[in-house]
């Protein structure tokens, strides 16, 4: 495809008109990038089924953690609030114009403070790699099992220019360039941006995949490494893929590594305040709801503890604050005893 289809969109607001074409040009991809993760926050607020507390998966866990287990989950807690910590001090810091030239590093942040809390909540269920790919994966395994919460319980599957949209009723309509004001926009925008990181990562997969010639797929007739693929070809590589899930969405974000895609973030006309809030809201929920089963694992007694014990930057911030208004209501009295200190 040589357009991408986040840049297939047209202006629909009177003042970016008057812009010429060729800076509205520049600023399309980034004004698509901030509706995507808008519309994610606008789809979480929004939704009437966005907790734990009715969760079956939630209520039937019941994981135990080993001293081992238990600093590990400790340090990967620790690394996820300290990063959160650093993303919501930009917002305190600066104006518009600042949180412009934050990019750099704010859209790494808002991805590596949930990935740390995923590995937290993952580590509570036996899986302690670091690799990304895996961890990704587990998440998309337990994501399509209902360990979250509905609002965020959508992926995209299936083959390379075949895929489904599950658990989004609404996103088989087209997505414009607004920001989402009803449901029905916001899961149009939430369903291009899954068709599209999909893409890329099946793409991604088939460069690993043909650029070693013990896994490339090969002409049945020349035994040549294939450089055009065909549906049957991108079919033996779907498994490889996994399930695309809001997860692979939050990496989008690492795109911040590379300087000349974040410039065109940079100099672009899009509102970054908005941008920045709807990134920080998304990470507290997700972050929240991996605190829980890490909470739930620990046993509540001991999770209290830990967060009333964390370094000076943290003591009364927003991970105690989380405990009290989310995590806390979750458990009851016996649940205190349960995890770790049963």
């Amino acid at each position: 495809m040589k357009e991408k289809e986040e840049e297939n969109v047209v202006s629909l607001y009177p003042e970016e008109q008057k812009m010429t074409e060729k800076e509205w040009q520049k600023s399309i991809p980034a004004q698509v990038f901030l509706n995507y993760f808008f519309a994610i926050n606008y789809h979480i607020q929004h939704f009437n089924d966005n907790g734990l507390a009715h969760l079956t998966f939630f209520k039937e866990a019941r994981p135990e953690l080993n001293d081992q287990d238990m600093e590990a989950v400790k340090r990967l807690l620790l690394n996820c609030w300290s990063t959160e910590y650093a993303l919501r001090t930009t917002a305190e810091l600066g104006d518009e114009a600042y949180m412009r030239n934050a990019l750099h590093w704010t859209f790494p942040q808002a991805y590596y403070t949930v990935f740390a809390g995923l590995q937290a909540f993952l580590r509570t269920r036996g899986v302690s790699s670091n690799h990304e790919a895996l961890i990704l994966r587990e998440a998309g395994r337990l994501v399509v099992k209902n360990a979250y919460p509905r609002t965020i319980g959508f992926y995209a599957s299936g083959h390379y220019e075949d895929f489904n949209i599950n658990r989004l009723p609404l996103a088989h309509y087209k997505p414009g360039l607004q920001i989402a004001g009803k449901e029905l926009e916001a899961q149009a925008q939430i369903g291009q941006f899954l068709r599209t990181s999909r893409r890329q990562k099946a793409k991604a997969v088939r460069q690993q995949v043909q650029a070693n010639p013990a896994t490339a797929i090969r002409s049945s007739r020349t035994n040549e490494v294939l450089q055009k693929f065909g549906p049957q070809h991108w079919q033996q590589l779907t498994w490889r893929v996994g399930y695309t899930t809001i997860f692979d969405l939050m990496a989008r974000l690492r795109i911040s590594s590379s300087h000349r895609e974040i410039e065109r973030f940079v100099q672009a006309d899009i509102d970054f305040k908005l941008f920045h809030e709807s990134l920080l809201e998304i990470v507290s929920y997700l972050n929240g709801i991996h605190e829980s089963y890490v909470a739930q694992a620990m046993g509540m007694q001991q999770y209290e503890a830990f967060v009333q014990e964390l370094p000076k930057h943290l003591q009364n911030s927003f991970a105690g604050a989380r405990m009290q208004e989310r995590i806390k209501p979750l458990f009851t009295e016996e649940d205190y005893q349960l995890g770790q200190a049963a």
